[in-house]
């Protein structure tokens, strides 16, 4: 038996803000659109992870999700040009990953990081 995929699933009533924050500002394509439920993907290629913390690093809140870019100057650019505040960084962490925290439109807390 092997876990093929791990799926977050975050309930809302507005998929268009979805649309805009993941589609548009993050760049993910939609994989699937039932029309009731819309699941974006990366292009890039990993294996699925699911992860318990106790703290988010460097003393920050534990983040909803986690979301690795190729350029998070890019991504911290386009989140401040949509008038989302930034609630952390962008830090080069000790173990290695330059990342800020920002919330979605749906209040979840992302951790958006590069590694250096």
């Amino acid at each position: 038996m092997a876990v093929n995929r791990v799926v977050t699933n975050v309930a809302t009533e507005n998929l268009e803000a979805a649309k805009a924050f993941y589609g548009e500002l993050l760049g993910m394509e939609i994989g699937m659109d039932h029309g009731w439920i819309i699941t974006f993907v990366g292009s890039g290629q990993s294996t699925p992870q699911i992860s318990f913390a106790l703290e988010g690093g460097s003393g920050t809140p534990v983040p909803d999700l986690s979301i690795e870019v190729d350029d998070l100057a890019a991504v911290h650019a386009r989140m401040i040009d949509a008038g989302h505040e930034i609630e952390y960084g962008p830090v080069t962490e000790p173990w290695g990953v330059e990342r800020f925290f920002v919330r979605d439109p749906f209040g979840k807390l992302l951790n958006i990081l590069s590694h250096a």
